[in-house]
């Protein structure tokens, strides 16, 4: 006993000091869910052909339709056009930018029949790129989607910028999406609902572009005539419709990107929307019965998805949304600091993201301190709080330390 007690001692207090000096695991953080799904039922009014997606910029997805495979896009695709142009000469929407000439192929190109163009036009006149962007979006002008192309790559053809089209869609995770000319006129231009979706949400987030392709009409000095926009539910009562792109082609049938408001409290959500394929049974020359029937389709939807959006009770104040792991079997619950309504549909899923505000994360805190950010939705206009601590959250006890194996 007189031997082995100290030497036994000595381990002890050597075991005791070598687990009380042992660095503490990092706190893990864990969310107790990564959805939530709002009350209720809802069912959008889909089509019954050609595939279609919608989506509430800040809560995320509506749905989508049909089979997401790689169709014409008909001129939807001069909305990528104007993001590049957009991307690399970045224009206010009070600046008229700078001036573009117009080259005798465009001149050329205004005289062709069979698709849709800016005619009366003469080589060596000169307009704004903010005038150029508007006859571009307003009447669908190929020869000037052309011009653009040309104008930015400082080329003769348009070869260079389509490839910088199809490197904007591969960032934009558009994958299913493949451009072979700037005006879409080109039947092997061709992409899905949910990947032109991707392309509005980001192209929407630029004022200029939201500016240009919400007017039914323009004059510019310089033409012969006013830019109608053939998008007829711009002007069309209750809908609050501000853009974005139709499209009609034989080979694309209509399609239409679509960007419609509803104020709902003190915001003002934007809903967007694309519907693709949608054809007319029976001759359709150039279809145009087409682009009306897409028109008419999603004025459907839109009318639909408008009466339905709503402030939705998501997360409550106090309410626990995750747990602080400290890696030795503590758990801290984390709860959010305040409520969080969402604008969304009813049976709409919303997408939960818990990040922590600092690492590492602590392994001692006051009760209430605020260790993380839920986002409620995705994008631009998501929803966020602050979570913190639910109790004081102290290190692990010396009999926890004491016992640790791992």
């Amino acid at each position: 006993v007189k031997v082995w007690t100290p030497v036994l001692l000595v381990l002890a207090g050597a075991y005791v000091g070598a687990q009380m000096l042992r660095p503490l695991p990092t706190p893990q953080m864990v969310a107790t869910e990564t959805s939530r799904t709002v009350d209720g039922q809802f069912s959008i009014p889909w089509p019954a052909k050609g595939q279609g997606a919608v989506r509430v910029a800040g809560s995320g997805d509506l749905g989508t339709f049909g089979e997401q495979k790689p169709v014409p896009t008909a001129s939807v695709a001069k909305v990528m056009t104007a993001y590049v142009i957009l991307k690399g000469h970045p224009l206010r929407r009070t600046e008229p930018g700078p001036d573009i000439t117009v080259d005798q192929k465009t001149v050329a190109d205004g005289t062709s029949a069979h698709e849709s163009r800016i005619s009366g036009l003469t080589a060596g006149q000169k307009f704004s790129q903010q005038d150029m962007l508007k006859m571009l979006m307003i009447p669908s002008g190929n020869n000037v989607a052309r011009l653009l192309a040309r104008w930015d790559t400082g080329s003769d053809s348009e070869a260079a910028f389509v490839q910088k089209m199809n490197a904007a869609a591969r960032e934009l995770g558009m994958n299913s999406t493949t451009y072979t000319d700037p005006s879409g006129l080109d039947a092997g231009t061709v992409s899905t609902a949910t990947d032109q979706l991707k392309l509005a949400e980001a192209v929407m987030k630029d004022e200029t572009f939201r500016t240009i392709v919400a007017l039914p009409s323009a004059t510019i000095k310089g033409l012969p005539q006013q830019l109608i926009n053939n998008n007829v539910l711009l002007t069309a009562q209750g809908l609050s419709v501000r853009g974005i792109k139709t499209g009609s082609s034989t080979p694309a049938g209509g399609a239409l990107m679509w960007a419609a408001y509803k104020t709902v409290g003190d915001e003002e959500p934007r809903i967007l929307g694309t519907l693709m394929d949608q054809r007319v049974d029976g001759p359709d020359p150039d279809a145009t019965n087409s682009l009306a029937l897409v028109q008419a389709n999603s004025k459907k939807i839109i009318e639909a998805v408008r009466g339905a959006l709503a402030s939705a009770p998501v997360i409550r104040k106090g309410q626990p949304v995750g747990y602080l792991d400290d890696g030795l079997g503590g758990r801290m619950p984390l709860v959010a600091t305040k409520d969080v309504n969402v604008i969304a549909v009813p049976g709409q899923q919303l997408k939960l993201s818990l990040v922590a505000s600092a690492s590492p994360l602590p392994h001692t805190a006051k009760a209430g301190a605020e260790v993380a950010v839920l986002t409620v939705g995705e994008g631009d206009g998501a929803k966020s709080v602050p979570v913190a601590v639910q109790k004081d959250l102290a290190e692990p006890s010396f009999g926890t330390r004491m016992t640790r194996l791992g």
